[in-house]
């Protein structure tokens, strides 16, 4: 775990961020990372990032009001965004990611929540939040934060979300 270092975002991470995750195919433009920051400063957003051996590996952020109505109308912070660069992957750094994101959520909230997708590309993920302990919030399948009826079709995309909680009793 010492070869593993997470710390908050700072100005100067912003090119590093946008040239690695550039290199690594990781769609996330330089004004949505330079948006992040800024988020960051004014507290709407905490954005942690991992490095591994000194370099960059992944980051994670926490959204202080979530666009999800459920989340943001009972004050649940929302876990976001949540990349680890593939050649750092299967090293721990995903579980040291969470790991302090949830120090700060449940210090400061209690509960943390956090959206999942439904196809494959999201099965690590999935697989992590429930060995964490998180648990679906009971309000079944939403496309872009909205409810999806019994026999609506939607498309199968990144906005097709499973939400789920995790409270600090549950550790």
């Amino acid at each position: 775990m010492n070869q593993i270092k997470i710390r908050p975002m700072t100005f100067d991470d912003i090119n590093i961020i946008y040239r690695v995750f550039t290199k690594h195919k990781i769609q996330k433009s330089l004004d949505y990372i330079t948006k992040c920051w800024e988020q960051n400063k004014s507290g709407e957003r905490i954005t942690l990032l991992a490095f591994y051996e000194g370099n960059f590996a992944g980051s994670l952020h926490l959204l202080t009001k979530s666009f999800y109505p459920y989340f943001e109308e009972n004050s649940i912070p929302e876990i976001n965004d949540f990349n680890v660069i593939p050649p750092f992957r299967k090293l721990g750094i995903g579980n040291a990611l969470m790991d302090e994101i949830e120090k700060i959520a449940f210090e400061r909230y209690g509960v943390v929540g956090i959206g999942v997708g439904l196809f494959e590309s999201y099965g690590s993920a999935q697989r992590l939040y429930a060995k964490r302990g998180y648990i679906p919030d009971g309000r079944g399948l939403m496309y872009n934060q909205k409810p999806v009826s019994p026999g609506k079709e939607v498309c199968v995309d990144d906005d097709l979300n499973l939400y789920f909680t995790k409270k600090l009793y549950s550790l």
